[in-house]
């Protein structure tokens, strides 16, 4: 399993949109074929900045995606949002207790 994690800064007025954008698009994320897990998450301290984390049951799943008309359209829209720019990175499981 792959986790992908995305952390992003948005400007204060482009929050709102960021959320509609999310809302109207989280479904077709999450059940596009190899991903088994969506979540957004706010941070504590800054409300402008928001990540996602996805588990994709394989790198190959995850890059269909990266690839797709989806992620495209989506992708294009938050972006022009961004405060600065977006982190982003895949982890595996190493240890589980």
């Amino acid at each position: 399993m792959i986790i992908r994690i995305v952390r992003m800064n948005f400007r204060e007025p482009g929050v709102e949109e960021f959320l509609e954008i999310f809302n109207q698009n989280k479904l077709a994320i999450r059940n596009f074929p190899g991903c088994s897990h969506l979540q957004l998450l706010r941070d504590h301290e800054d409300p402008n900045c928001f990540t996602t984390l996805s588990h994709w049951d394989e790198t190959r799943s995850l890059d269909i995606y990266r690839k797709s008309e989806l992620f495209e359209r989506v992708w294009g829209r938050v972006k022009t949002l961004f405060a600065e720019r977006s982190i982003a990175f895949s982890l595996e499981k190493f240890i589980e207790l």
